[in-house]
């Protein structure tokens, strides 16, 4: 079965289930070594609306007070040997080193987060380099459709090209005016916060431009292709 061979989705189906149990009210959360607050129920950040319309809170999330490290096999956090590749339907591929990263213009954003698990962070702050403007370095060709986030021991993620060019999907390298923490992905971490953050993958290593959808590790593991929080595309 899909839950005995992958334990980690087991335990974030469990702790999904726990957090939609919860009762009104502030309520404390030891997790995965941590302790994140939950915000109470009649929060007024959840009956909130975003610029769109949208909830600021989808269905199904509560708030909790700091970003969660969400496992995964971790890459090589070093600034100095990290190379980021801007590959496929390009015509002027890219090799980025870290310092290169950091020459080019910088966006500061917060903006909030939302895991599948069932945990959404407001306003948390970041700083990186727009995917747009490396898709615009790159030459991105007319023919490309999608973009892969790819990372290290092989991870993928899928995003649609029109929503990995948007404004506020970034090749973060600071999160809260901080260099990524070990557990969240340093040197680089893709940033695609109005889709569910396994698409923000981290140990960044490769923007691939594709001309067909390629399903990345969760989405063949059976997690929705797409992942819009406000759809509840949770699981495929």
């Amino acid at each position: 079965m899909l839950l005995d061979e992958y334990p980690e989705l087991s335990r974030c189906i469990e702790r999904r289930r726990f957090l939609k149990s919860v009762a009104a009210g502030t309520v404390v959360l030891a997790l995965g070594g941590g302790t994140f607050v939950v915000a109470a129920a009649d929060d007024p950040r959840a009956k909130a609306l975003r610029p769109d319309g949208r909830p600021r809170l989808p269905p199904g999330q509560r708030i909790i007070d700091a970003l969660k490290p969400m496992g995964g096999d971790p890459g090589d956090p070093s600034p100095g040997n990290f190379r980021l590749k801007v590959h496929g339907e390009v015509d002027n591929p890219l090799d980025v080193d870290f310092a290169a990263l950091l020459a080019m213009p910088q966006t500061d954003q917060t903006c909030d987060v939302h895991c599948v698990t069932g945990w959404t962070m407001l306003d948390s702050k970041w700083r990186g380099v727009q995917v747009a403007h490396l898709a615009k370095l790159a030459k991105v060709r007319d023919t490309a459709r999608h973009v892969i986030f790819e990372a290290a021991q092989g991870y993928t993620a899928n995003v649609r090209l029109a929503e990995a060019i948007a404004p506020t999907v970034l090749i973060a390298h600071q999160h809260s005016g901080n260099p990524l923490a070990r557990p969240h992905g340093p040197p680089a971490r893709s940033l695609v916060p109005d889709l569910y953050f396994w698409k923000s993958a981290k140990w960044l290593t490769g923007i691939r431009f594709v001309k067909a959808d390629r399903p990345g590790f969760w989405e063949t593991r059976g997690y929705h292709n797409h992942a819009d929080p406000w759809k509840e595309e949770r699981y495929g």
